[in-house]
């Protein structure tokens, strides 16, 4: 059992279904809003996705990065800030093969492009993220014709990327695969120690989300990985509690659930308050933002 605890907050996400949420933040003045009560209720670290303010849709922008992350710096809250990379993988193949594909949907670019706000922010200097995600291996993602597409040559770039920009790499995996590719990197340097490694559950079609598949997970990690994982919908509170049985932190908020209970929306903080009453019944404690940043060895 872990008695030490870090919750990360995943603010909002990059699935449209989100905005179905009168809680769901969309400007970056919302997404930073959300971002710092979250951090409030007990977020370490909280993770950014950012959307369009005019339509809501997923959005690539370095400026709505931009903005949240000075917000969120400009509050003087203190909480680790972890930027996606993931968006600008997704291909959506026809029925037809190569005459139809890619189709609709597609928004597949480099590695350098689904990181240029990342690498902006960094070389501009004055709003780098502390952490920043890499989606560790490619996944059917859904029930039709879109995939997820994360090559290892690509994954390699990014870690490089990374590494070289002083950011922490935060290693999504969605599948026992991935993890599988996530160690190759470490052997080959291409990620700092110590590791931090976030196992995905139960986004089709990757790992389900039991016990049996975490555990199996957890004890194929290598010793020194600090590890976290989430479910998603109503196994996210849940595997807050498993989480912390087996040695990991946790990740709550929007991105992976919507709901305090059965038909009642939730807001970001309060899901962190939710997770932090589970954590704390447990008889373990939540850390603060400077103490995972000792923790992580954060800069």
């Amino acid at each position: 059992m872990n008695h030490d605890v870090m919750i990360t907050c995943a603010i909002t996400g990059d699935d449209t279904k989100v905005t179905k949420s009168p809680h769901c933040p969309v400007s970056p003045e919302q997404i930073a809003g959300a971002a710092i009560d979250a951090a409030r209720a007990g977020a370490a670290i909280v993770h950014i996705h950012v959307r369009d303010p005019d339509t809501g849709a997923f959005s690539m922008e370095t400026k709505h990065y931009r903005e949240v992350v000075k917000r969120i710096r400009d509050s003087k809250v203190d909480v680790i800030v972890n930027l996606t990379c993931g968006m600008g993988g997704y291909i959506c193949v026809g029925d037809n093969g190569m005459k139809d594909t890619p189709a609709p949907g597609t928004d597949f670019v480099s590695q350098e492009d689904r990181m240029r706000h990342v690498i902006d922010l960094c070389q501009e200097g004055l709003y780098r993220p502390d952490i920043a995600t890499l989606d560790c291996g490619s996944l059917n993602f859904g029930d039709s014709n879109r995939a997820y597409v994360s090559t290892p040559n690509y994954l390699r770039k990014g870690a490089g990327i990374l590494r070289d920009l002083g950011v922490k790499a935060e290693l999504e995996i969605f599948d026992t695969g991935n993890l599988w590719f996530a160690k190759q990197m470490m052997k080959e340097g291409l990620v700092p120690s110590p590791p931090l490694v976030q196992l995905c559950a139960g986004i089709a079609y990757g790992v389900p989300a039991d016990t049996g598949h975490l555990l199996a997970m957890v004890n194929s990690l290598d010793p020194g990985t600090i590890w976290t994982s989430f479910a998603i919908s109503r196994m996210q509170m849940p595997w807050v509690a498993q989480s912390v049985l087996l040695g990991g932190n946790v990740r709550v908020g929007l991105e992976d659930n919507l709901y305090l209970s059965r038909g009642v929306y939730a807001s970001n903080a309060q899901l962190v308050e939710k997770a932090r009453t589970i954590i704390e019944a447990m008889g373990a404690r939540v850390i603060t933002a400077a103490q995972t940043r000792e923790r992580l060895g954060l800069r």
